[in-house]
């Protein structure tokens, strides 16, 4: 980038610390989002491009719909913020009953977090705290898979299987985690669509169950399609 152009640019770059960025690589050759419409973005060159993920997988309606944009600012003239200790906001209440009209069998209860990473380490919790309410204790263990992402925090960083993360934290992380193998084989990296084989390594759960015992064990956090590390379908079966 040129001097020119760094000098449009109204701010130094230099206090915010971005996620999962090179830094410095970054304030080099900024990329600055400054408009997006329905599927497209626009840089600050004034280029457009297709929001080809969802923001961050997240924003699946598209940007800037105008009957969402409506119902947000008639919420925030309402009642912009309550906190939801002991004490509740009826709109959240009807969420939770219209997701539940959605969702399999008995899972039919709903508790809301702020991203991917708050919702795992909430569940890790939870698992924990229901074998202890019930009287089993001993349930501790967590099963991961080698290769999955759930999140950055360290209940997540601890059950996910990417290898740099683990290393790079392993002093704090969570005790008695235990991974199982993941189902796909190095050749199925010219495969389209589901594998023919690698579904016997899904018994890996048997195994550890064995080997560590049941009884320990107080939940299994699996990825049926691997994201993260590269998109990865399971097997048939």
């Amino acid at each position: 980038m040129s001097a020119e152009e760094r000098s449009k640019i109204p701010n130094s770059l230099r206090e915010h610390w971005m996620p999962f960025t090179s830094n410095k690589d970054f304030k080099e050759n900024p990329r600055l989002i400054t408009e997006a419409k329905g599927l497209y973005l626009k840089n600050h060159h004034g280029k457009t491009m297709i929001d080809a993920s969802s923001g961050l997988f997240c924003n699946p309606l598209g940007h800037g719909r105008k009957e969402i944009i409506n119902a947000i600012t008639k919420q925030l003239e309402i009642l912009d913020y309550t906190q939801p200790f002991q004490q509740g906001f009826g709109g959240s209440f009807e969420l939770a009953t219209r997701i539940t009209k959605h969702t399999p069998g008995n899972l039919n209860r709903i508790f809301f977090s702020t991203s991917g990473s708050d919702a795992v380490e909430t569940a890790i919790k939870i698992s924990i705290a229901y074998h202890k309410s019930k009287g089993h204790g001993e349930r501790f263990r967590i099963v991961g898979r080698e290769r999955a992402y759930h999140g950055m925090h360290i209940g997540g960083t601890s059950v996910g299987g990417m290898i740099n993360n683990v290393k790079t934290f392993a002093s704090i992380l969570m005790p008695g985690v235990v991974h199982m193998r993941h189902t796909h084989l190095p050749d199925h990296k010219f495969i389209s669509g589901q594998p023919e084989t690698g579904a016997e390594l899904a018994d890996d759960l048997e195994r550890i169950a064995a080997n560590f015992g049941a009884e320990n064990i107080a939940a299994c956090i699996v990825e049926p399609t691997a994201g993260s590390t590269g998109t990865l379908v399971p097997p048939k079966g």
